[in-house]
């Protein structure tokens, strides 16, 4: 299997278990972060990409099924959860496959195999995602072989350099893109003027937003801009 280094958020309202988890991906050379409950996580999913999601189904304030319905249809996220759970009854699992989970695993957790379900998971997701080429970031789509774009379903016009822009602002969701890359990018070191980009920041975001009420394209005064779902 290809070795590949994973960012992990561990949402679990078990402290210890949490941070045997934690510890046990960092010693694998993996990155980590961990929530204690459902709204948490949610808060950190919208502020940052992971490449996956280990997810404990009993919790406070918002328990594992909740949090992952409202992962799957508020923020559209398709991020691979893996559930660990005490719940070992067949309709438990039906429920959390319904829901939306990717994988189950029943507590007690033996790290490795968690660790090894995770890489297997994410290299599938990976290699899917290479195959039908397409960049999600909510409920926008980008499909990169057919250069079609929607929101919410709906097509989205592009022309040819604000879907440069597009494509570039969704791989590095939900980062900052500093101004000068997004020149770059477009103009190498001929920027026309200092009003060009902003020019089809300004267009773009029309098209991608336009009436919706959640808006994606995020100016960050003086430095750049970002694509991403949260209002932070």
């Amino acid at each position: 299997m290809i070795d590949q280094k994973l960012s992990v958020l561990i949402i679990e309202d078990n402290a210890s278990l949490a941070a045997n988890i934690y510890e046990y991906l960092e010693a694998c050379g993996h990155t980590a972060d961990a929530a204690p409950d459902g709204e948490s996580g949610l808060g950190l999913l919208a502020l940052h990409r992971y490449d996956a999601v280990v997810l404990d189904w009993m919790m406070p304030r918002l328990d594992g099924m909740a949090m992952l319905e409202r992962l799957r249809n508020g923020l559209k996220s398709r991020v691979p959860v893996i559930v660990i759970t005490a719940k070992d009854q067949l309709e438990n699992k039906l429920q959390g496959f319904m829901t939306g989970a990717d994988d189950y695993v029943v507590k007690p957790v033996a790290l490795a195999e968690l660790e090894i379900r995770l890489r297997v998971l994410v290299q599938r997701t990976r290699l899917a995602r290479q195959a039908s080429q397409v960049l999600e970031v909510g409920d926008l789509r980008f499909d990169l072989g057919a250069l079609e774009v929607t929101r919410a379903g709906k097509p989205v016009a592009m022309t040819p350099v604000r879907r440069q822009l597009l494509e570039y602002l969704m791989r590095k969701s939900p980062n900052l893109v500093r101004r000068g890359e997004l020149e770059s990018l477009i103009w190498n070191d001929r920027v026309p003027d200092n009003d060009a980009l902003r020019s089809h920041m300004h267009m773009l975001r029309k098209a991608v937003d336009g009436d919706a009420a959640q808006k994606l394209v995020k100016t960050v005064a003086g430095t750049g801009y970002r694509l991403c779902v949260s209002d932070d």
